[in-house]
């Protein structure tokens, strides 16, 4: 069975990514970090949404430092790095201070940055510790339920998340950001009227561009990837000015939304354009990787993901694309990747469940395995990439009735996608 990649399945919510990508090289390498403002932070995914922002647990169990002075880790950063130097700088600050909201919010919010650029879900842990005593209280203050909202989101936590974000609204419903990410977990779990009413909130209070963006994720997913195309496109080119981190987002969902309608070249001419900003960003990379792969070219994915073996979600692309290159570091990979998989498995993570399923069909050729971890991850979030790996593994498992949740949003939701249809034909001629 030949390793297809995801293409344009991949979610990526426009203001956060909603992590579904680890980056794995040292931020001394890049000169630019994913970044998106405040107000955007949680549609930029995901997908990986979640997706593809997506959103990984740590791989060992919680250890507790026996004293305040016990270094548990030097994070990646050389000394010269500017980024590495306001971390420490932020870290020194509430240290002096440490009852002083405002500090511990800049320090959370920057390890919040840096798991979704890094896709390290540790900084996700350090996030938490730094607003720990104000979200123990019973009302906690607004800034740190928006906070605890991005956190619990990367963890999957969901409705959690989104009970914070409607505590917060309440307080402030002039918040751009918290409506942003409202409408980025509501299109993780299909919710489209949701994802719908919270852009319209996002857009009287945010410019144009971000207006249009919010809304043209939900058009693509409901039948009107043309529309969405033509309006997110010319939005951007009246934005000449826009924004790097956005014009990158917009770039890729261009892309993505080019394969749904069957444009292959445009759609590599927007997936080019964004990499050129010289952002380091795994979500670009992933969805670009998924592209190659679907379209047979698996040593282009190798010499693009060669560095990124410390991220799940580009390890799988890397190992796909070496299986199918015939290459010798292949099972490498896929003794490293099944290793971090048993580790979750212990630990009850349940993060990377779509992931976990792609690597059972297609490195393992555990069909009844992976449907199974398909189906359980298809309960939680419903994205095109999560439909897709539930209709690809029943028919593998020959067990098409399987694949009937996928087939019933499709129809529902009016997703448009050759490789979709396709795959929904095949479940069909199975069943019958």
């Amino acid at each position: 069975m030949n390793p297809p990649g995801f293409g344009s399945s991949i979610e990526k919510p426009l203001a956060i990514k909603l992590v579904f990508y680890n980056r794995a090289p040292a931020l001394d390498r890049a000169d630019k970090i994913h970044r998106p403002p405040n107000h955007m932070r949680c549609l930029l995914t995901l997908v990986f949404v979640l997706g593809f922002c997506a959103s990984t647990a740590a791989r060992a169990a919680p250890y507790t430092p026996q004293s305040d002075d016990e270094i548990l880790e030097r994070l990646p950063f050389k000394a010269s790095a500017g980024e590495g130097r306001e971390l420490r700088q932020l870290r020194r600050a509430l240290a002096e201070q440490p009852q002083n909201l405002e500090r511990a919010l800049a320090l959370a919010r920057r390890y919040f940055d840096l798991a979704s650029a890094e896709g390290d879900p540790r900084y996700v842990g350090y996030a938490e510790a730094a607003i720990r005593p104000w979200s123990q209280e019973a009302e906690p203050p607004t800034e740190v339920l928006v906070m605890r909202a991005l956190l619990r989101q990367y963890r999957h936590e969901f409705d959690a998340a989104l009970a914070d974000l409607s505590s917060a609204a309440k307080r402030d419903p002039g918040n751009a950001e918290i409506w942003s990410w409202r409408s980025a977990i509501l299109m993780v779990q299909a919710d489209y009227a949701g994802a719908r009413a919270a852009c319209d909130k996002l857009a009287r209070l945010a410019s144009a561009l971000l207006a249009t963006s919010c809304n043209a994720i939900i058009d693509e997913r409901t039948g009107k990837a043309a529309q969405a195309y033509a309006e997110l496109s010319k939005a951007l080119a009246q934005r000449p000015d826009a924004d790097p981190d956005l014009r990158l987002w917009i770039e890729t969902r261009l892309a993505e939304t080019a394969v749904q309608l069957g444009r292959d070249e445009l759609a590599e001419r927007h997936f080019k354009a964004g990499l050129a900003l010289g952002i380091t960003d795994g979500y670009i990379l992933g969805a670009y990787a998924d592209f190659l792969l679907d379209h047979g070219r698996p040593a282009e994915v190798v010499a693009l993901l060669r560095d990124w073996e410390r991220s799940d979600i580009l390890l799988l692309r890397l190992a796909l694309a070496e299986q199918a290159a015939k290459l010798p570091a292949a099972a490498a990979h896929i003794a490293m990747l099944k290793e971090r998989f048993d580790a979750s498995a212990l630990r009850g993570d349940k993060l990377h469940q779509q992931e976990e399923a792609r690597f059972h069909l297609y490195l393992l050729g555990d069909a009844k395995g992976a449907l199974r971890l398909a189906a359980e991850n298809y309960r939680l979030q419903r994205e095109a990439r999560d439909a897709r790996i539930l209709m690809e593994a029943a028919l593998a498992a020959k067990d098409f009735r399987a694949a009937q949740p996928a087939l019933d949003w499709m129809k529902t939701s009016g997703y448009e996608d050759p490789a979709y249809a396709r795959l929904a034909r095949e479940l069909q001629a199975g069943a019958q």
